[in-house]
Formats: C-alpha cells, sequence, structure tokens
C-alpha cells in the first residue's frame, strides 16, 4: 500500500534540498569560471616546470643588452 499524500514535511525537505542543491551549483559554476580564466591567462605567462629559463631572470646591474 503505497501513501498518496506527501506530507507538509516532505515539501519543506524538497524546497531546503532545492536551495542546497542550487547553491551547489552555483559554487561549482564559480569555480569553473575562475579555473577557465586562470588557464586563458597561462598562455601569456610562462608556468613554472622547474628548468631555469634565461628569459624569465632580470639582467644583473651592469649586464649588457644582448
Amino acid at each position: 500500500m503505497a501513501m498518496k499524500t506527501e506530507h507538509e514535511l516532505h515539501k519543506r525537505r524538497f524546497s531546503r534540498n532545492m536551495g542546497v542543491g542550487l547553491l551547489l551549483v552555483g559554487f561549482v559554476v564559480i569555480i569553473f569560471g575562475l579555473t577557465v580564466v586562470k588557464v586563458k591567462q597561462l598562455g601569456a605567462i610562462q608556468g613554472f616546470d622547474h628548468v631555469v629559463r634565461p628569459e624569465l631572470i632580470a639582467p644583473q646591474e651592469g649586464e649588457a643588452d644582448k
């Protein structure tokens, strides 16, 4: 025998669950957006890969431009 009517408690739980679900989706969208922006900016910036790159080292004073 299945219950046909929905209790008021279930309606309140559903609305709370929807609110929490929407907040989680919003958080995921924000994190995803920040990740996309950061990845797009990495094209202009050289990353740290444990290799010395001369173009990243600032020239010392008195050193001639090459």
